[in-house]
Order: structure tokens, then C-alpha cells, then sequence
């Protein structure tokens, strides 16, 4: 191991594995190391299920009822991917899309009132949706028109609104939008966590509306993608791809020294010998001195032998709970996935909750969404701290990933990938040097 690394790579989280495939891809000699012995760290996929129930710690053995132990692969962290979103496209650039099959999610939902509405996803869906009146509707479908021909470089799509100073509650004013309908556009289909989005320019919250549309359009059952047998094979494809260009993979590497000069990574020790590197990335778990907590996020994974209710029976879907409709600060999150996802035994379902924690009874919090998923069979609970790099990297040269937030896409996890890139290749990532030919990679029957 004595030797001489451009980046060494500690953990095997999706954010690092991406960035390592990235780096091998552009000519960087990349060694990856993991203290555990799979890959995916804290966004790997768990299997067998007896494996779950020993990291939860629940006493004795999944019942027969559970099927076959192999056959179920459940994810720690739950997210979707956006069909057009910034995952999709990394995945295209780096042509990991060959080793992995998506399967598109089958709806997506909002809570209002104690019930769960399927969120329009068409005009004709947006006429004949229970979430709005008979004038709301005519309003939302010209608002939802508005977005679709917004082009912040077009005055003449702008309609008098300035992208960089008009806020987004004033467009929603501008169209006489009412709250239910503010709430679910700004929770269910611009993703935002709160709603501190409303007084900020509209620029962003308009292209994430666009985003979300254009993700609908590719596929038309909703804009949301998931990998056949769970998120850890995300990880996986990346690491395959950094070895495909020389990069090097050593899992079950405990992790004893970070060697230092002048302030500055030069090297990593394990079981007594050193590898020499030029810059450093991990997890926030590798260096806990250098982040600060930024909060805490309850994930609960509920396995069930049914659809959610009032779902139309699907085998896979996401609900969001918007904070207003619960009395909270954040959005209340639920994926499900299921067998027909090869990631549970036939016949099973799993649903993930996720939230930002807000008081000192984190359960009670969820409750509207365990309310939605009884009868429950098993849950595993876990109450986890989210960090934030405290050091840039700029003289250390040592880079810290963010700890993954309860957000049910990737497009956050994205962000910091792309922050990360930049502080430590000195210029933007950018997409359009990354296209590869336009082929449908979802395959014609997906």
C-alpha cells in the first residue's frame, strides 16, 4: 500500500463513490478504503433480513412468514431518483446505466386533511383531482402553463415577473393560487422541505417545478426512478466504474491515522502502513472533529403484506405529508417499494418514513404517516445526526461530504456532490461535457 495517490477515498456512501468514479474517469489515480465490509456505508442496502434485525437490535428471527431471508434488500436510506434529474444524468455520463435496471415509481401522493390524493400529474389528472375546486383548477392548469414556457432569458415568458427579485409567493399571488394548492405545489412537486422557499426570488422554485414536470413527461406514471434490488447497487456501479479505470478498492481497511504536514493531507494510515495522497474525501464518520451538527433526521422502516391504502394498489409510490397539514416546521416523507422492486419477498411491502426531528418525542412525530401504512408488521426505528463540513478543504486539502437529509430524491445529495467536485477540481461540474448518446437507457417496456 506504500504508495502514491492523487485522492484517497474513505467510505463507501453513494456521494463518495460517485465522486471516486468521476475522478478515475478523468485521469485521477484513486485509492477507495471502507472500515466495513460492504459497500454503501451509510446508504447501503441491507441484506439478508436477519441482518436487519441484528443492526436494530430486535430479538430473535424475521418469522416464516416473512419468506425467504435472501430475498429481501432493504435500503437504510430511502430516495427515488428525478427521471430528468441530476443523478440521471451522472448516471448517463459515466454509463453506469449498464449495470443497473430502473423501474419507474408508480405514484405520488399528498396528504391533505387527514387523506392522501394522487398529485396531478397531466391536465386532464389536474381537471379531475378531489385537491382542488372546479376555478382552482383552471388557475393551477394556467400557472402550471406559465412554468412550462418560463425561460429566465425570454422577457417575453416572464410576464413581468423578475426571476432573481419577484418572490415565489407573489408569483403564486399573480395567478390567485389558494394555500392547499401553494402547499402541495411547493412541497409535492418543488420538494421543498419548508417553506422558507416562498420569500426567496422565484428563480429556483419555478425550475424545480419545471424539473419535476419534464421527470413526469419522461415516463408519465410519475417523475420518480428506482434500481431493481435497492439503492445499494447505486454505490456499487460507481465503484465498478472507478475500478474499470484503475481506481482501487479495499473494503474491511480500518482507518488508524490521518497522516498531516503543515496543515496539509498527505497521506492515510492503515494496519501500519501508509498511503501517500495529494487530497482527501470522505464521510463526515471518518473525521468527526471537522463537522458540526446540523440537525437530526428519523427514518422508520415499516414492512407490510399490502398497498397503501387509497393508492390505487400500487407497488411502489411516495407520499408527502406537507408541514402545514400536520402543524410542523418540515415535510413528512413516505417511499414504498415493494417485491415487484426485487428488494422484498413476494407478497411484501416496505415504507420508509423520514422526517427532520423537531421535538424530544421523534416517534409521535411520524405518527400521521404509521397512521397510513397500518396494519404494520415489523418496524426498525433510527434516530440518526446530520452533519456538515466545518473545514472546505481549501488548505487541508481534506473534503467532507454532508450526511444524507430525509428528502426522498437525490437532488440534494447531488448539490453537494457538485460542491464537492468544485472545491476540489477548481472548476464547475458541468454536464454538457458529460453527454453520451441519447439512448433511452430505461429500456421499452419500463
Amino acid at each position: 500500500m506504500n504508495e502514491e495517490y492523487d485522492v484517497i477515498v474513505l467510505g463507501t456512501g453513494l456521494t463518495e463513490c460517485i465522486l471516486s468514479g468521476i475522478m478515475s474517469v478523468n485521469g485521477k489515480k484513486v485509492l477507495h478504503m471502507d472500515r466495513n465490509s460492504y459497500y454503501g456505508g451509510e446508504s447501503a442496502s441491507i441484506t439478508p433480513l436477519e441482518d436487519l434485525y441484528k443492526r436494530f437490535n430486535i430479538p430473535g428471527s424475521p418469522p416464516e412468514s416473512m419468506g425467504r431471508g435472501r430475498d429481501w434488500n432493504v435500503d437504510l436510506i430511502p430516495k427515488f431518483l428525478m427521471a430528468n434529474g441530476q443523478l440521471v444524468k451522472m448516471l448517463l455520463y459515466t454509463e453506469v446505466t449498464r449495470y443497473l435496471d430502473f423501474k419507474v415509481i408508480e405514484g405520488s401522493f399528498v396528504y391533505k386533511g387527514g387523506k392522501i390524493y394522487k398529485v396531478p400529474s397531466t391536465e386532464a389528472e389536474a381537471l379531475a383531482s378531489s385537491l382542488m375546486g372546479l376555478f382552482e383548477k383552471r388557475r393551477f392548469r394556467k400557472f402550471l402553463g406559465y412554468v412550462s414556457g418560463f425561460d429566465e432569458n425570454d422577457s417575453k415568458t416572464l410576464e413581468s415577473v423578475d426571476p432573481k427579485k419577484t418572490t415565489m409567493r407573489e408569483v403564486y399571488k399573480k395567478f390567485d393560487l389558494g394555500q392547499d394548492v401553494i402547499d402541495f405545489t411547493g412541497h409535492a412537486l418543488a420538494l421543498y422541505r419548508t417553506d422558507e422557499y416562498l420569500d426567496q426570488p422565484c428563480l429556483e422554485s419555478i425550475n424545480r417545478i419545471k424539473l419535476y414536470s419534464e421527470s413526469l413527461a419522461r415516463y408519465g406514471k410519475s417523475p420518480y426512478l428506482y434500481p431493481l434490488y435497492g439503492l445499494g447497487e447505486l454505490p456499487q456501479g460507481f465503484a465498478r466504474l472507478s475500478a474499470i479505470y484503475g481506481g482501487t478498492y479495499m473494503l474491511n481497511k480500518p482507518i488508524e491515522e490521518l497522516v498531516m504536514e503543515n496543515g496539509k493531507i498527505v497521506g492515510v494510515k492503515s494496519e501500519g502502513e501508509v498511503a501517500r495522497c495529494k487530497q482527501l474525501l470522505c464521510d463526515p464518520s471518518y473525521i468527526p472533529n471537522c463537522v458540526t451538527k446540523v440537525g437530526q433526521v428519523i427514518r422508520v422502516i415499516c414492512i407490510m403484506s399490502h398497498p397503501i391504502k387509497n393508492t390505487n394498489d400500487a407497488n411502489s409510490c411516495q407520499i408527502i405529508i406537507p408541514q402545514n397539514q400536520v402543524n410542523r416546521k418540515s415535510d413528512i416523507y413516505v417511499c414504498m417499494i415493494s417485491y415487484a422492486h426485487n428488494v422484498a419477498a413476494q407478497g411484501k411491502y416496505i415504507a420508509i418514513i423520514s422526517t427532520t426531528v423537531e421535538t424530544n418525542d421523534p416517534e409521535r412525530e411520524i405518527r400521521p404517516a404509521l397512521d397510513l401504512l397500518e396494519p404494520i408488521e415489523q418496524k426498525f426505528v433510527s434516530i440518526s445526526d446530520m452533519y456538515g463540513p466545518t473545514d472546505l478543504g481549501t488548505e487541508s486539502q481534506i473534503f467532507i461530504s454532508r450526511t444524507y437529509d430525509p428528502t426522498t430524491h437525490f437532488e440534494t445529495t447531488c448539490n453537494d456532490i457538485k460542491d464537492i467536485y468544485k472545491r476540489m477540481m477548481g472548476s464547475e461540474f458541468d454536464f454538457e461535457e458529460m453527454k453520451r448518446k441519447k439512448s433511452d437507457i430505461f429500456g421499452e417496456d419500463q
